[in-house]
């Protein structure tokens, strides 16, 4: 099997923005669970980020402390190459989340399918040990990932499937379940891909 980077460099010098499975034109539950989870815009960091458009959308409302972060080195090029000039004001992170180490804290982390990948519990657990060290006591985890109903594999690789009680037991020594709703993803080829998202407040202290 090829490191978790290879895979995923393999699959953006492979395939177009459009043909990927999670594309969407624009990140829509996003921006709306960002928009009612802070009062204002802060720092934020989009774990597993890819290319997604979603750090474009944050520019243009007024968001200064975007950091994104993947373990492809291929898909932040293309954010990098999109943004242009814009692409100063933003940070980028090329690691495999569960080797990172945070040196920051952020008010907001956000992931849209990203967390499904990881299916071990030790993996989970490695994550959410990341989560709780970088996110501010009172910040938020925005988190989308398959539905118990979604599929099983994406990219050639399997995926864990969570409904929204699944989700708030993995985080809940630090976290607390805020909100939940499904969210029903066509892709590019009409394929529609069951979603749970999750707003998970930090506990204080």
């Amino acid at each position: 099997m090829p490191e978790p980077g290879e895979h995923w460099d393999t699959v953006y010098a492979t395939k177009s923005t459009g043909e990927v499975s999670w594309f969407q034109s624009e990140p829509a539950t996003s921006l709306r669970l960002l928009g009612q989870s802070l009062s204002a815009p802060g720092s934020l960091i989009d774990v597993g980020a890819g290319d997604s458009t979603l750090v474009d959308f944050l520019l243009d409302a007024g968001w200064t402390d975007a950091t994104i972060l993947d373990v492809s080195v291929e898909a932040l090029e293309r954010v990098r190459n999109r943004l242009g000039g814009r692409s100063e004001t933003v940070n980028f992170v090329a690691v495999d989340v569960r080797s990172w180490q945070p040196e920051r804290t952020y008010d907001v982390w956000h992931d849209r399918a990203a967390f499904h990948f990881f299916v071990d519990a030790s993996e989970r657990d490695r994550y959410v040990e990341m989560a709780t060290a970088a996110v501010v006591s009172g910040g938020v985890v925005v988190l989308g990932s398959f539905a118990t109903d979604g599929p099983d594999r994406c990219s050639g690789l399997p995926t864990a499937r969570y409904d929204a009680d699944d989700l708030g037991r993995v985080f809940g020594a630090r976290f607390i379940l805020e909100h939940a709703e499904r969210e029903a993803h066509t892709t590019s080829w009409g394929v529609v891909q069951a979603f749970t998202w999750v707003v998970l407040r930090r506990s204080v202290g």
